[in-house]
């Protein structure tokens, strides 16, 4: 069985116990990584992704990182006056060797999954506090973490529990919008 997949902006047909060059992945010598960008599974019954095939995944094991060979780079302008330069330089590589083939079952997409069903708990959990004028990402993350998760909890503060609010300060047009959102 054998698989084409894509890492490094190039695409690589493999079996398992090949090794490879591929661009410069982060990981250290020993690691197992994990490829979930296959675009055909082949072997007795071929499969072809649109553009990915569903549940593949290959997996490496990480040789070392090492440097390619040296390439030089020479540009010269013909005539008279003419310039000449030269450079070049050492890709960095990671030398990997495949391990095994998922043709199904991979790991890495139940976490994807996962992530997009947690900011569906936290809809379900309170309101978008980032609604209301002047909240931002960061400011409804402090008024969470102070208690606050809905509209309804913002508009029954009064002003001395505003000012026992240590996390963030809340504006008093904060909770005047609160109720208007509360309401429906």
């Amino acid at each position: 069985m054998f698989a084409v997949l894509k890492t490094g902006g190039k695409q690589y047909k493999v079996q398992a116990g090949d090794i490879l060059r591929v661009e410069k992945l982060a990981a250290d010598a020993g690691e197992t990584i994990q490829f979930d960008e296959v675009l055909m599974l082949g072997g007795d019954a071929p499969v072809v992704g649109a553009p990915l095939v569903d549940g593949a995944a290959v997996k490496a094991e990480v040789i070392d990182q090492i440097k390619g060979e040296k390439l030089i780079h020479f540009v010269k302008r013909r005539r008279k006056h003419s310039s000449k330069r030269t450079k070049g330089h050492r890709q960095k590589l990671t030398l990997i060797k495949i391990t095994e083939i998922l043709a199904s079952g991979a790991t890495k997409a139940a976490p994807k999954a996962a992530a997009k069903a947690a900011p569906a708990a936290k809809a379900a959990a309170g309101d978008d506090l980032t609604q209301l004028t002047g909240v931002g990402p960061a400011a409804a993350k402090k008024l969470n973490e102070a208690g606050l998760t809905s509209f309804a909890q913002i508009a029954a503060l009064s002003e001395d529990d505003i000012a026992g609010i240590d996390a963030v300060k809340v504006k008093p047009e904060w909770v005047a919008q609160a109720k208007d959102l509360a309401k429906g």
